[in-house]
């Protein structure tokens, strides 16, 4: 009898066991979601691997009036383009981001009036039913804080921009998917958004942990970096935990990679440049980084193992790169699986290559990371 108890007990802790480490297999094997924002023409998009692309995020459509427009024949041209994707890629989903770096001029003004929410939500149905797209993307840079020079912004943004987002979820409906875009810098966590409100009414935030080290800055240092260091507190490790900590969901954050360098001048030799004083000088994309940062250029790479960040520098020029890579893109994809983030957003896909990109790291990373041929999507 006791000997029957046992052997009872054994196969109780091994099922228990078997639940356990199933559960634990579950939840690694949820497959993160890859959005892309696109800018370029619809006679190239064809040539990129939308297959391994969950969100495509048509940028941008801008306000006219309280409405929301795209602006020419060609965009709506590529809009159409995009959604017909869809046949290489069923779950694929299309959306419309409004705003940009520039494109928020009149954002505060129209979004303060009811009237102006209520069209700009009327219109965006409108756009998302003509196209037969998925949703909007809110890139408003920013809700009160100050974004582009020149742009009006007030206090009041914040709890507009809440209110936006009622309107727009009430007039989508519950199918509609709505994410927007937020800064990664300690000023916009803080002041430019209501989490609690907006976060319970959105699919996603999609978190720009890059231009860390803007164009206005006058030091150098990682623009998108995993990690934070002594000397950087700023990045995407960084801003999750921000977000967390103010109660927002990991399964609603997505974190960003920058498909781009930024070129800063006039940087010391010191460090390798590296936290040097600078002037910003351009961006590059990747798909030209071989072709600019050769060392036949005089440019030599470096590892930052603290931030996870790669960097170029320059001696001859005094040129120091920032920027992401196979490897920094890498761990930032193994990142966003091991804190169950909603996924890893980039900005953008026509600074990849059309083959063995870093699109294709992301996707491989996945792959190799889960360990399964078949996975769920969040």
């Amino acid at each position: 009898m006791f000997k029957n108890i046992g052997n009872l007990s054994l196969i109780c802790l091994l099922t228990a066991f078997s639940l356990f480490a199933g559960n634990l297999q579950a939840q690694k094997t949820v497959k993160p979601n890859v959005i892309a924002y696109y800018t370029g023409q619809g006679s190239v998009i064809d040539s990129f691997p939308i297959e391994k692309i969950s969100h495509l995020i048509y940028s941008f459509g801008h306000l006219k009036g309280d409405s929301l427009n795209i602006r020419a024949a060609k965009d709506s041209a590529l809009i159409s383009k995009m959604v017909e994707l869809k046949k290489r890629n069923p779950d694929l989903k299309v959306m419309i981001a409004m705003g940009g770096w520039s494109g928020c001029a009149t954002c505060s003004e129209v979004f303060a009036r009811n009237k102006g929410r209520k069209t700009f939500a009327k219109t965006t149905k409108a756009l998302l039913d003509f196209f037969k797209a998925d949703g909007i993307d809110l890139d408003w840079e920013y809700p009160a804080v100050l974004g582009y020079p020149g742009h009006r912004y007030m206090p009041a943004d914040k709890h507009n921009f809440t209110l936006l987002v009622k309107e727009l979820r009430n007039k989508l409906g519950k199918k509609a998917e709505i994410s927007f875009a937020a800064g990664g810098t300690q000023n916009c966590i803080d002041s430019c958004f209501e989490w609690d409100r907006v976060m319970p009414l959105v699919n996603r935030v999609n978190v720009m942990s890059y231009d860390l080290v803007s164009g206005y800055a006058t030091q150098s240092g990682h623009h998108t970096p995993l990690y934070s260091t002594p000397q950087q507190t700023l990045s995407g490790d960084y801003a999750v935990k921000a977000l967390i900590g103010l109660g927002v969901p990991a399964r609603k954050i997505a974190l960003g990679a920058a498909f781009y360098a930024r070129i800063f001048e006039n940087t010391t030799d010191a460090d390798h440049g590296l936290y040097q004083p600078t002037k910003f000088l351009k961006g590059v994309s990747f798909k030209d980084f071989g072709k600019q940062f050769s060392t036949e250029n005089g440019y030599t790479y470096f590892w930052d193992g603290t931030a996870e960040a790669p960097y170029y520098y320059n001696p001859q020029t005094r040129y120091f790169a920032t920027f992401d890579d196979p490897k920094s893109v890498s761990l930032k994809t193994k990142y966003a699986i091991d804190q169950k983030l909603n996924g890893i957003m980039f900005w953008e896909l026509t600074d990849d290559k059309y083959n063995n990109g870093l699109l294709d790291v992301i996707d491989q990373t996945i792959k190799d990371y889960l360990g399964l041929p078949k996975v769920t999507t969040q």
